[in-house]
């Protein structure tokens, strides 16, 4: 069975993955720096109540993205 990799901005509130790579190089930095690194486990928290932005649980804090961030990170379903 192969493993799904979708963006992150695809999990439901609860659902989980490992971060694989970014479709963005120039936001890749600065996802890097705020914990989100290739092999991490990210979990999506919630959305806000018109779906922008988000908040997930990463390298041990909350984290609060745009959704269109969100669509940069690609991870693999746990």
């Amino acid at each position: 069975m192969s493993a799904e990799i979708c963006t992150l901005d695809k999990l439901k509130p609860g659902e989980s993955g490992s971060i694989v790579s970014f479709n963005d190089e120039e936001k890749a930095l600065k996802f890097m720096e705020m914990g989100c690194t290739p092999g991490e486990i990210i979990l999506m928290d919630s959305y806000a109540p018109l779906g922008d932005p988000v908040a997930v649980m990463v390298s041990g804090y909350k984290l609060s993205l745009r959704k269109s961030e969100a669509s940069s990170i690609n991870i693999e379903r746990i």
